[in-house]
């Protein structure tokens, strides 16, 4: 029989965060082995539930939610939105410019289809949330990953995004906070940002999904808040914030110069067309989680569950000998780096299944956020201490084995450290 194979566009499609390694886990659970997962930021396997409020609304509404919504979203749930972005500081935000969906993901993936055809440029962060890459190859774009700087905090280095900048170039696209390494961007570093695009006549595709999972008193600038004459299409949901992942619900909002934009809105209206609409239950919970009490802050604030779980993380990841982290300030992550010379991995998609089956902790290898080089990988800080505890020291004995089979037989480990 002749062989069925997948789409060729699916070639420098990554996303390893539910990749080969979980593939493995899986077939470990089925053995009966149980796992400790650090690789998903999924909060309601933690014991974070949606605040109830928002649950009993759903559930209010299910009666009203059998037929299709409008295919941008229903009323309450986008005037909610629009409130918001008012509350942000976006200037000129209608009810036409929200566009309801299966969370952030869909409407990602439906934005770069508008925008995008076939050899264009968007330009991404290095380390990424990898749907972007993925959305951008399977929209028939060329994703170009412009450089984070780990010695600066993983600031974004504004000289190499216009380096990269080509006739080609239809966007830049910021992860604020980001995933996957929980850091905020500045204002300062945002209004560069936005001269770039300003000067190059780039569209901002702005990822900010953990605006209000924030620790420390750092406060979240939204970027579309900034300019009025820039075409900003900023994404977020209730996923994260509202530990409602499986709610599926996300939002767009377009914000800017919309009359010369006019076509490619053309184009996004006529993809939210097809998809017909969003999940309707979904949208019944956006209205009562924006308006409502924001309990997000209690498990980020001093003494909040999310933010006791982050410093547990940092303080005991850190200790562990060729390891370094930029401490997050915001989202559920953390990038640490393991120093070349103490762990002179090759493959860290290798080294991370070998870590998964000897210490039986999950967690995603660097690369899989479009990160070149092979020494760093994400931590999700979100399980119970005690079983943080359990799962880095699993990794700290896993790290002490490979520190010592990985040096030359002839220098001790102690003065390699050293170098």
């Amino acid at each position: 029989m002749k062989l069925i194979t997948k789409s060729a566009k699916l070639a420098n499609v990554l996303y390893d965060i539910r990749g080969p390694i979980m593939d493995a886990a899986k077939q470990m659970e089925e053995e009966g082995q149980k796992l400790i997962k650090l690789n998903l930021g999924n909060l309601a396997v933690f014991g974070f539930d949606a605040p109830e409020e928002v649950q009993q609304d759903m559930i209010r509404n299910l009666p009203a939610s059998a037929g299709y919504s409008d295919s941008k979203g229903i009323f309450a749930a986008r005037k909610a939105v629009m409130h918001e972005t008012q509350r942000q500081g976006i200037k000129g935000v209608t009810l036409d410019d929200i566009y309801l969906g299966n969370g952030a993901s869909e409407l990602i993936s439906m934005a770069t289809n508008a925008l995008l055809d076939n050899g264009d440029e968007l330009l991404l962060p290095s380390p990424d949330y990898p749907l972007w890459t993925a959305s951008t190859s399977l929209a028939g774009g060329t994703p170009v990953h412009y450089l984070c700087d780990e010695a600066n905090g993983w600031m974004p280095r504004l000289d190499d995004i216009r380096a990269k900048i080509t006739p080609k170039t239809k966007g830049i696209v910021v992860i604020n906070p980001n995933n996957p390494t929980g850091v905020l961007y500045s204002d300062e570093l945002l209004r560069g940002i936005i001269d770039i695009a300003r000067e190059h006549g780039l569209v901002i595709l702005a990822d900010e999904v953990y605006d209000k999972v924030l620790y420390d008193g750092v406060k979240h600038t939204a970027i579309a808040s900034l300019s009025t004459d820039v075409l900003t299409l900023t994404f977020n949901s209730l996923s994260k914030s509202y530990r409602s992942c499986g709610y599926r619900a996300g939002w767009l909002v377009v914000s800017g110069p919309k009359k010369q934009a006019q076509d490619y809105i053309e184009g996004l209206n006529m993809l939210a067309n097809m998809k017909l609409c969003s999940n309707v239950p979904g949208q019944w919970a956006i209205q009562t989680a924006l308006g409502g009490y924001q309990s997000i802050n209690d498990l980020t604030g001093e003494g909040g569950r999310l933010r006791r779980q982050r410093d547990l993380a940092y303080e005991l990841i850190t200790a562990i000998p060729g390891v370094s982290c930029v401490k997050p300030s915001a989202a559920l992550y953390m990038f640490p780096r393991l120093d070349p010379q103490v762990y002179p991995i090759t493959d860290d998609r290798q080294f991370f299944l070998e870590l998964l089956k000897e210490t039986k902790v999950m967690l995603v290898q660097g690369t899989g956020f479009n990160w070149a080089a092979p020494d760093h990988f994400r931590i999700v800080f979100l399980p119970h201490e005690e079983d943080l505890r359990e799962a880095i020291g699993r990794i700290a004995k896993f790290l002490e084995s490979r520190r010592k089979s990985m040096q030359p037989a002839s220098v001790p480990v102690a003065e390699s450290l050293l170098k």
